[in-house]
């Protein structure tokens, strides 16, 4: 339980650290390209989704992915755009308090996911304009892998949001 607690205490320093000066669909294209870099770098095959005001302005799925990828990508990312929270936070949350999005909410498993890899796009005054979405990896790792680019485009010190 004890790791269960600071994953969550974790994240909400991420959401809270994480957050843009300003984002447009250049800002998008940034984001979404460094993280197909990453993965590439990494030898893994993500799809990744950027939405602004609920549009999909970058959307690259890999080699190696799969029509399931982009599906969950769609499912954790609705969970983000409904909560205003990574869909990690929400499933480690829900994990914590054994619960789940459809016993508390009444929300459809085939629409919305509470397993990481969907982060809000936050900015400097805290209104949430978008969602970035990785889907892939198992969930720590897609979560952790958007946190890592958001880290470098928002100029937040890697070691002061990572697990």
């Amino acid at each position: 339980m004890t790791d269960l607690a600071q994953d969550i205490a974790r994240i909400a320093v991420q959401e809270q650290r994480l957050r843009f000066a300003a984002f447009n669909e250049d800002t998008a294209w940034q984001l979404g390209s460094a993280l197909r870099e990453l993965a590439r770098s990494r030898g893994v095959a993500v799809s990744v989704e950027i939405r602004l005001a609920r549009e999909t302005v970058f959307f690259q799925a890999m080699p190696g992915t799969s029509a399931s990828n982009a599906d969950w990508a769609r499912r954790k990312r609705n969970t983000v755009e409904l909560l205003g929270r990574s869909s990690y936070g929400v499933g480690r949350e829900h994990a914590r308090d054994g619960n789940s999005l459809e016993a508390s909410m009444g929300l459809p498993t085939r629409d919305y996911a509470n397993h990481g890899g969907a982060f809000p796009i936050t900015l400097a005054d805290g209104s949430r304009i978008g969602v970035v979405t990785v889907s892939g990896l198992p969930q720590r790792d897609d979560h952790a892998m958007v946190v890592e680019v958001l880290a470098a485009l928002c100029g937040v010190p890697l070691d002061e949001v990572r697990f």
